[in-house]
């Protein structure tokens, strides 16, 4: 395995998560380490192909992630191309490494600017992203300030697209361990949790919101982004097949009932702050991610209307504060 994940426990060992060191080294063990890949030995090989750059310019605040290439450094372009293709599908982006652009599946840099000036301000926070992906939003995290930027998704493939900018980067505080979110302790002193995009996959949404508020000191914000239906507080759709081809579709509530169950939760000053349905310039298929996106997943003849006839991806995003005591 080509990939080391000290860096985390050494970023973190003077700070509150070291008491945590042990139940991570022990979930890693036994959800990652032991289980094995068949396309390990190409990533692997993909990645220490990868150049590494002793005073990297980078930049974290624009739309692409990006680390220049600097005028000393001879590569073949073509070579490198191929060696970043070899992580594809890369789904969340833009980036730019080294002169590259990788244009991704989704336009994660309009989420994040749907996001952001709802949020409190991350400078210095100590910041968790659960179902990170490949780390694109832990990069623009520290571009706003951030002083840890933990990122858990369990897709060993993103693990090495995020590793494949790291390696171009100086020590900083973005990490990703491949987990699940119930592979992790209680933390409770995350500042900010993210939770973008993995609510209507779990079958018991309140036992993932919980989950969600175990890991915010009190006072943490919560910014929960996840599919959702127009209609009032009893408004709730639980696709009996499909939803938009996605087989792993449980729960798509109303934003009034989606902000009804967080009330209930004991979560504070709770509120929608944007409504979106995605299009298909947000979302679509690239030269990066060849498979099949949103236009192959709505009706062929009314874009308003899922594959399966249900209401068409429509995102929110809520904000929420755990309570002080």
């Amino acid at each position: 395995m080509g990939i080391d994940l000290e860096a985390f426990f050494e970023h973190t060992k003077n700070t509150g998560l070291a008491d945590f060191h042990p139940q991570l080294r022990l979930a890693l063990a036994q959800f990652y380490q032991q289980k094995k890949h068949g396309r390990t030995p190409e990533w692997d090989a993909a990645l220490n192909a990868m150049p590494q750059l002793s005073e990297p310019q980078y930049s974290f605040t624009s739309p692409s992630v990006t680390v220049k290439k600097p005028a000393s450094l001879s590569i073949d372009a073509q070579a490198y191309t191929e060696h970043l293709k070899a992580f594809m599908p890369w789904r969340k982006g833009p980036w730019n490494l080294l002169g590259v652009d990788i244009d991704t599946e989704w336009h994660s840099d309009w989420k994040w600017q749907r996001i952001v000036p709802h949020i409190s301000p991350l400078e210095g926070r100590k910041v968790l992203d659960i179902g990170t992906g490949n780390g694109y939003f832990l990069y623009r995290m520290l571009g706003a300030g951030a002083s840890l930027a933990l990122g858990i998704d369990p897709t060993r493939i993103f693990l090495y697209q995020f590793h494949a900018a790291q390696r171009l980067l100086p020590a900083n505080g973005a990490h990703l361990l491949p987990l699940r979110s119930e592979h992790l302790p209680a933390f409770g002193c995350f500042d900010t949790v993210f939770c973008l995009g993995v609510l209507y996959h779990r079958r018991s949404p309140i036992d993932h919101i919980q989950e969600l508020l175990s890991y915010l000191r009190p006072g943490g914000e919560l910014v929960l982004e996840t599919l959702v239906v127009s209609g009032g507080a009893d408004t709730i759709l639980v696709p009996e097949g499909r939803y938009a081809k996605m087989s792993n579709v449980w729960f798509l509530p109303s934003t009034q009932a989606l902000e009804v169950m967080l009330r209930k939760l004991g979560l504070e000053n709770v509120r929608t702050v944007d409504v979106n349905q995605t299009s298909t310039d947000e979302q679509r298929a690239t030269q990066w991610m060849t498979f099949h996106s949103l236009a192959d997943f709505l009706d062929p003849n009314d874009a308003n209307l899922s594959a399966e006839g249900h209401p068409a991806p429509l995102r929110a995003t809520l904000v929420a504060t755990k309570p002080s005591a």
